[in-house]
């Protein structure tokens, strides 16, 4: 799938955006897409990683809110490979967590640039910003949550879980 900066993966259009639905069926509990929240999820590598899917899942559980996952895309990825990959793994599972279907963005590079495009292009009510480890997160070292939380959203950091063991760069 090649997929261009900011262009959406509309329903319908690619396998990893999901199936097609009605407007009134994406905010769930029949309540209008119009009145629910609408989440943005900003997230690459943690995208489908269990402590983002279990974050969704109770953000979804809250009230009736409608997800974008906005994934940056890396700067040593310009033709959105890696990213497309990233996609077709997250969606399934970020719409199974969510309980609906969830529309998938590919950002810039810079994840705080992919986000206020993303503003100008739409109005969300709040963010989920999904990281790496702290000892390894370029987002939280430039401390991205507080950047969205200046645009105006309110910020939910989720912090990807931590390998308790060493990890060994040879393969037996």
């Amino acid at each position: 799938m090649k997929t261009t900066e900011g262009e959406r993966c509309m329903p319908g259009s690619e396998k990893v955006t999901g199936r097609r639905e009605k407007p009134e069926q994406r905010a769930g509990q029949g309540i209008p897409a119009s009145q629910a929240a609408r989440v943005l999820v900003v997230a690459h590598r943690t995208a489908a990683t269990p402590r983002l899917l279990a974050a969704v899942g109770d953000r979804a559980r809250r009230g009736p809110c409608v997800f974008t996952l906005l994934m940056p895309r890396p700067y040593w990825d310009p033709d959105t490979e890696e990213t497309a990959a990233a996609l077709e793994l997250a969606i399934p599972l970020l719409e199974q967590a969510a309980g609906n279907h969830v529309e998938a963005i590919i950002g810039n590079g810079d994840p705080a640039v992919a986000v206020q495009s993303a503003l100008q292009r739409a109005r969300f009510d709040e963010a989920i910003v999904s990281t790496l480890p702290a000892r390894v997160s370029h987002w939280l070292r430039r401390d991205l949550p507080h950047r969205i939380e200046q645009l105006g959203l309110p910020v939910t950091t989720i912090t990807a879980e931590q390998a308790q063991r060493a990890v060994s760069a040879s393969h037996q």
